[in-house]
Order: C-alpha cells, then sequence, then structure tokens
C-alpha cells in the first residue's frame, strides 16, 4: 500500500484515533515539554468483554485475537508516543481463558517492546473483562509520572434499579451501579481525528498517523504473535515467512497453550 500510494501519488491516510485522544494529547505534551524528564516507561491498556461484530472471533477473517483489535492501538500509541524510535525487541504472552467455545484467537494479551534508547513500551489487551470499556495509559519519567483514564473521569457515577438507555460502548447492562460517559465520540477523539483527515485531504495539514506507522505496527503484530508461539523474546527486524495471517505464527510454534481453555 505504501509503494502503490506513493507512485501514484495518493494521500495514505492511517486512522489511529488514541493520536487524537484529548487525554492522551494532553500526556504527550506535557511529556515533550520534559515535564517527566527521560521517560522509561509507557503503558496502555484496552480491555472489554468482546468485540460485537462475529467476525472478529473468527481468526481466517481477523487474522488474530485481542492482539490484534485492541493491540493494534497500544503498540502505534507507544511508538508514537515515544518518538518513533527503533523498536529493537518483542515479547509477548496470549492465552485463550474465557470465550475458547467462540474463538481460537487470544483473548487476553500482554506484549513488551523494548525501544532505542532504553525506554520500554507495554499493551495489556483482554477480551475477557466484563463491564465495559476500560482504556488507560501511564507514563514514568524520570522526574515525573501521569495516569489517564479514558472513561472514568469524563462518566458520571450513576445507581438504578431499573436501567436506561445507553451508558459507554460495551457496557452490557445499565442497572445497578453504572458510568455512562458523556461526550463520547470526542473524548475518543474520533471528530478531531476525521477533521484532521479532511483537512489533510485538502493540502492543510500533513498527516499525524501514516503508513509507515501501519506498517511498523503489523511488524511488531507478527513478533508478538510468533513470540507467543516460541515462548521467547523475538529481536527486530524480524521477517514472518510463508504465514498468512500474524495468529498463525502463534499457532505454529505451539500445539497447545498451557492455562489456555482451548488445550
Amino acid at each position: 500500500m505504501i509503494h502503490a500510494t506513493r507512485q501514484a501519488g495518493v494521500l495514505l491516510l492511517y486512522a489511529e484515533e488514541l493520536f487524537f485522544t484529548p487525554k492522551y494529547l494532553k500526556a504527550k505534551e506535557m511529556a515533550d515539554d520534559g515535564g517527566f524528564g527521560k521517560i522509561h516507561l509507557v503503558k496502555q491498556s484496552e480491555k472489554h468483554f468482546g468485540p460485537h461484530s462475529p467476525w472478529f472471533w473468527d481468526v481466517n477473517h481477523s487474522g488474530g485475537g485481542a492482539l490484534m483489535d485492541l493491540g493494534c492501538h497500544g503498540i502505534a500509541f507507544c511508538y508514537w508516543f515515544l518518538g518513533r524510535p527503533a523498536i529493537e525487541s518483542v515479547y509477548c504472552q496470549l492465552g485463550t481463558y474465557v470465550h475458547g467455545d467462540k474463538t481460537k484467537g487470544d483473548d487476553e494479551a500482554l506484549c513488551i517492546m523494548e525501544f532505542a534508547g532504553g525506554a520500554v513500551g507495554v499493551v495489556e489487551d483482554s477480551w475477557g473483562r466484563r463491564g465495559g470499556m476500560d482504556d488507560r495509559i501511564e507514563v514514568y519519567g524520570s522526574e515525573g509520572v501521569t495516569y489517564a483514564n479514558l472513561h472514568m473521569d469524563n462518566a458520571l457515577p450513576t445507581y438504578s434499579e431499573n436501567g436506561y438507555g445507553y451508558a459507554a460502548e460495551k457496557a452490557p447492562s445499565t442497572k445497578g451501579w453504572s458510568y455512562p460517559v458523556f461526550e463520547e465520540l470526542w473524548n475518543y477523539g474520533f471528530p478531531q481525528e476525521m477533521a484532521h483527515f479532511s483537512r489533510c485531504v485538502r493540502g492543510k495539514e500533513t498527516p499525524q498517523a501514516t503508513g509507515e506507522d501501519g506498517l511498523a505496527v503489523m511488524k511488531v503484530l507478527y513478533a508478538a504473535y510468533a513470540s507467543a508461539g516460541e515462548g521467547r523474546k523475538i529481536q527486530m527486524p524480524f521477517s514472518a515467512a510463508s504465514v498468512q495471517k500474524p495468529i498463525d505464527l502463534w499457532f505454529r510454534g505451539s500445539q497447545y497453550r498451557p492455562h489456555s481453555s482451548n488445550k
């Protein structure tokens, strides 16, 4: 895609909304201003009880599980937040703990990336978390730290015996305690992302997320599935030969997965 669009002179835009999420943008602004000193650890997690669309559960269509679905955002975030340094190694642990009746894909994922310069990125993803969406970051530096929870500080703690309409993405019920989010799309950064894309197409802005960012994320995803399959850290750059989809590297590296409901 990168080569084809360059040859054709066509604009290639990569839709990564975490580059536009107001809370996360503020964290990066503070980091870039030196507020935390030298950053040595960035964590991003996204967790819920699984996707709505059936094709996500079928690895032949999706190419992977929670790591593919959610981890792509965390990988991109850590890479972008740190200023796009070279990724030196990837270690990943995967399991199918909750949804083995409907998928062969991973429903829990932990991915650790080591970057040039010494910083570490940790990405945690889950399709096994009940209670709705949970999305958060942590940033640690030599001179400071910051935390951001995408939903909780933008929610109205609410109790209802009867339930009501919509609370937040992936929230299954509104009876009892719930946390309805206001201005949800704005908090995610979707309108800002679309406005940015429009301005890029009109030549008024330079893309913040590019095809090269997407390629970097895909290389980490392949290395992560290989790491989980082989049970070892994968040094980058990594090349996956004769593989149709990333999760095949997990299946190929292990005939069974310890502590998995699929074993």
